[in-house]
């Protein structure tokens, strides 16, 4: 049985994750053994620039935190070496830089499971998010294809300004 102290500071450690996860809108988790400390720091400071909360967790904390927060389905992946990575703004970040890492180093670094909101995806599902471009990227790709029929639109009446203004006929 362990000490009272560890025990609280067990505890401590589920509330903080319960929390994080509760927060969060959306978490990818991934198996990590194998990757060096050079990728893993690159991981690290990728997932950092873009709001993404990174770490390595014991496996019976993350499933107990999981449960708190409401987050069912993912006691299955939960075995081996375990890293969960979290964001509270962007829903496809962990899976985008996470899917991007696990296709560079294949066989040491694997995505396991994932979520967002509530709705748990399975490996297929990650990866599959990860194929999702940014909200910033979709929304200049959205300004883009407005872009090309407004401008035409705009082009085509000031033609027609223009051969007012020359005193010809417009039908």
């Amino acid at each position: 049985m362990p000490s009272a102290k560890i025990l609280e500071a067990k505890q401590n450690k589920v509330a903080q994750l319960t929390e994080l996860l509760k927060n969060s809108k959306s978490g990818v988790l991934v198996d990590y053994k194998g990757i060096t400390v050079e990728e893993d720091t690159a991981l690290r400071k990728e997932l950092r620039e873009a709001g993404v909360h990174y770490s390595v967790e014991k496996n019976t904390m993350l499933k107990r935190a999981l449960a708190e927060a409401g987050i069912e389905g993912l006691d299955s992946v939960l075995a081996g070496t375990t890293a969960i990575a979290v964001s509270d703004a962007d829903e496809t970040a962990p899976a985008r830089i996470l899917g991007k890492y696990a296709e560079k180093l294949e066989n040491k670094f694997e995505l396991k499971a994932g979520y967002i909101g509530t709705e748990v995806y399975d490996q297929a599902g990650v990866q599959a998010l990860s194929k999702i471009p940014s909200t910033e990227t979709l929304l200049a790709m959205l300004v883009g294809s407005l872009q090309g029929p407004m401008q035409k639109l705009a082009a085509t009446l000031q033609a027609v300004v223009d051969k007012n203004e020359n005193g010809e006929e417009v039908a």
